[in-house]
């Protein structure tokens, strides 16, 4: 008879720790009383959330995991549960799997690589374990491992020295673009020094501005994909083990493109962020213009047409053209939308500052206070209706500070924070692909922030395909501007927008969170001092 291994791909949330131990628990019963199986595998640090960040340092909150830890052993027999959490022991703390059986912890590991770059900060908190861990789960001897290890030959060698046939790797491995092809690629590499099945199965579900896309899998032991769960869902599948724990072949998601791929994260993050903050529903300025379109299908995706209000403030300087498209496109999500012009309000501020500004020509500072005045209005709106409001900018404007503080920049999360101007055009194609519902216009009119006459981006800013591939390098790769010029981008466009990127910090700094797609997104992905004099 085969043994049958669940895959329990779960959305937990941090610090909820009796809402993610009552998850845990209904499925391990329905592992055990559905779907037959001996045991069911979670991701890592699933019973309090990843990543706990500070909370870890609260000893109060450890006390409660191992609360919830003796609730679980208490209530769930009949089926061997793997589960993550953190662990003090010995007066350190460690990034644990365990093995729950019939009531009774029988054995833990401690995780051995510890992450301490790009998003992950785990030698704050934990300290390194040094030991394999080999136990019999449903009959089969498996050794274990927490994420970052499958990336080094050591702790699966190790495992198989001592006697494992099988590797399992619990993970809250977050999204960016190929990363998953990279995964499975290092995984079935540790399959084939180790001769060894592995199975992978990931966390799924937004924090703050991770996204963790599931794509659970296992890897025969000469490397082949047998198994693969769906990206962005929760999901609890069955893996099939023949006696000597040789995976049985069984269904194997599609791995979708990467626009979908990307899509699909933006709306989950966005998702999970609002819902999980409490907030109800979201509102958005709607200009008329490609980012708050793409924005509004997304939001729309994410909570659903009533849970999503937008907004249309044109001012003196919006093409009637602006106007026309956002309402088609409201109309076309049907989502609660208004018009609020702006101009009485920015009549009012440049009479109070007529004084002020007597005998100076217009210039930038009028233009911030129109987006200003729009902040202040769906900031109003926010605070009154109870829903979160969404900024619209995109990685392009936030790097060179294309962008208004106070202003446009005003919200509580930015979807396309890590979004490329050039990637929000893609997007909006794939979004249109079934049905158009970001007007044509929208997409292939020049982009515009329509704050003084005949104004367009070009007006500032090099082409975006010319922009994004500057700042690609720049900030995603680290390549110096001699490196990036030498790639034959014009020496004076790449000194001027560098220089843009490094003395708009402290914009970026006050910016809400966004979803990271990217290999390197704005906030703790890349961490850079304001004052500095490295130019």
């Amino acid at each position: 008879m085969p043994r049958v291994l669940a895959l329990a791909q779960t959305n937990c949330t941090v610090g909820d720790i009796k809402g993610n131990t009552r998850q845990i628990m209904a499925l391990a019963v329905r592992a055990r009383d559905v779907l037959g199986a001996g045991a069911v595998i979670f991701p890592e640090l699933c019973l309090c959330g990843y990543p706990p960040e500070d909370l870890l340092l609260r000893p109060e909150f450890l006390d409660d995991v191992e609360q919830a830890l003796d609730t679980i052993c208490q209530q769930i027999q009949g089926i061997d549960l793997v589960i993550g959490y953190p662990r003090r022991k010995a007066g350190r703390l460690y990034n644990a799997a365990g093995v729950i059986h019939d009531g009774e912890i029988i054995a833990e590991y401690f995780k051995t690589e510890l992450p301490n770059y790009s998003v992950f900060d785990e030698k704050r908190y934990f300290s390194p374990g040094d030991q394999a861990c080999v136990v019999e789960v449903a009959g089969i001897p498996v050794g274990l491992s927490v994420c970052e290890d499958i990336w080094y030959t050591g702790p699966a060698r190790k495992a198989a020295e001592v006697g494992a046939r099988l590797i399992l790797n619990l993970n809250a491995s977050p999204y960016q673009a190929g990363k998953g092809r990279e995964r499975e690629q290092v995984v079935a590499q540790r399959a084939r020094e180790t001769g060894l099945p592995v199975v992978y199965v990931n966390l799924v579900g937004g924090q703050d501005e991770l996204v963790f896309d599931g794509g659970s899998f296992c890897m025969n032991g000469q490397g082949s994909m047998c198994q693969r769960s769906r990206f962005f869902g929760e999901a609890l599948d069955v893996l099939l083990l023949d006696d000597h724990g040789v995976p049985l072949e069984a269904e194997i998601a599609q791995c979708p493109d990467e626009e979908s791929m990307v899509y699909a994260a933006l709306v989950l993050g966005v998702r999970d962020y609002v819902r999980k903050a409490g907030f109800q529903g979201v509102v958005l300025g709607l200009s008329g213009g490609i980012d708050s379109a793409l924005t509004l299908a997304i939001a729309v995706d994410a909570l659903g047409a009533e849970q999503v209000e937008v907004v249309l403030m044109p001012s003196r300087y919006t093409a009637d053209m602006s106007n026309e498209d956002a309402l088609e496109q409201a109309r076309r999500m049907g989502v609660k939308h208004s018009i609020i012009p702006i101009e009485p309000a920015f009549q009012a501020f440049l009479k109070m500052l007529e004084e002020e500004f007597a005998g100076q020509p217009m210039d930038v500072t009028e233009e911030n206070i129109q987006a200003r005045c729009r902040g202040i209005i769906l900031m109003a709106i926010s605070n009154k209706s109870g829903r979160m409001l969404l900024t619209t900018g995109n990685k392009s404007e936030m790097s060179v500070g294309y962008a208004t503080l106070y202003g446009d920049m005003a919200g509580g999360f930015a979807p396309l924070k890590d979004v490329f101007k050039s990637l929000v055009y893609r997007l909006a194609r794939w979004r249109n692909r079934n049905g158009e519902v970001i007007p044509e216009r929208v997409i292939i009119r020049p982009p515009s922030a329509e704050l003084r006459p005949e104004q367009q981006d070009t007006d500032s800013l090099p082409p975006y395909d010319i922009l994004d591939e500057i700042l690609r390098r720049y900030v995603e790769e680290d390549q110096g501007i001699r490196e990036i010029i030498a790639a034959g981008f014009d020496q004076a466009t790449v000194q001027r927008i560098t220089r843009m990127v490094d003395i708009n910090e402290y914009k970026r700094r006050q910016a809400p969170p966004g979803v990271k797609v990217t290999r390197r997104a704005y906030g703790r992905d890349r961490r850079y001092p304001i004052v500095n004099g490295y130019h």
